[in-house]
């Protein structure tokens, strides 16, 4: 039972209506075929993602589902080319590579909460941003990444516009942070330096010799290896060039001297 449009007598427009209603029902028909058709190819390529899974444990996820890590932010080739720009500018060979590592580091410290590494920073600013970062870096920054990673510590965020649209003006800031935290830390280390050793001219000459093994952190029954081990190391810890007092370097070299001569 029903109303079939094909058996409807509708007088001279009987012919035009079912002609029309005709044609819908074949469409109908067409639209069903495709239908069933793309549902077939949806069964065929879901059992061909299950077979991958199976092969692959790795691949295991819905098909059509995108990957649950997205793309890098920052990749290995931008953080070159940024710092490539770097060295370009003038200023540039006033930046030391250690120094832009004491100055990150100093930015982490002072940083609220205090103590975060770099890469926490950032990630709690934009998430992954941190991790990206220090990927495309690497496990060896030489001082064009250093300085990359030194514009991230200083601008945040905004260091990627300023990277790419001012590097001068990123290295001139650099420059001048990095020769304010070197002026503060050899101010700290004179005074500090002052406190605790001696000065080597202003004794006696019978005292002499235990004065410049005090300066060397040694006691009096040090060796010759012992005083030169001393003062290699402790060279290094105060060599102007790396950040060091240059008062506590002659104390060390005037001390040594006294010992060796």
């Amino acid at each position: 039972m029903g109303f079939d449009p094909r058996h409807w007598s509708g007088g001279r427009s009987e012919q035009r209506v079912t002609s029309n209603v005709e044609a819908l029902l074949a469409e109908n028909d067409v639209l069903r075929r495709e239908v069933s058709r793309l549902s077939r190819e949806l069964e065929r390529l879901q059992r061909q993602q299950r077979q991958r899974s199976r092969q692959d444990p790795s691949s295991q996820r819905p098909w059509g589902e995108p990957s649950a890590q997205p793309p890098p932010r920052i990749s290995r080739q931008q953080v070159q080319a940024w710092g490539q720009s770097l060295a370009q500018q003038s200023g540039w060979s006033a930046l030391r590579q250690r120094g832009l590592e004491l100055l990150i580091d100093q930015l982490n410290r002072s940083s609220f909460p205090a103590r975060l590494t770099l890469e926490q920073r950032l990630d709690r600013l934009v998430p992954g941003l941190g991790t990206d970062v220090l990927a495309a870096v690497g496990a060896k920054p030489n001082k064009q990444t250093t300085a990359v990673l030194a514009a991230f510590a200083l601008f945040g965020v905004r260091a990627i516009e300023w990277l790419d649209e001012d590097p001068r003006r990123v290295v001139e800031q650099l420059r001048q942070r990095q020769d304010r935290s070197s002026s503060s830390r050899q101010g700290r280390r004179t005074r500090s330096d002052q406190r605790r050793t001696d000065r080597v001219g202003s004794v006696h000459p019978r005292d002499s010799r235990m004065a410049a093994l005090r300066v060397l952190g040694l006691d009096a029954n040090a060796s010759l290896v012992e005083i030169k081990q001393a003062h290699r190391k402790l060279v290094k810890q105060h060599h102007p060039d790396l950040g060091g007092s240059a008062e506590a370097f002659r104390r060390v070299n005037e001390a040594y001297q006294a010992l060796v001569q």
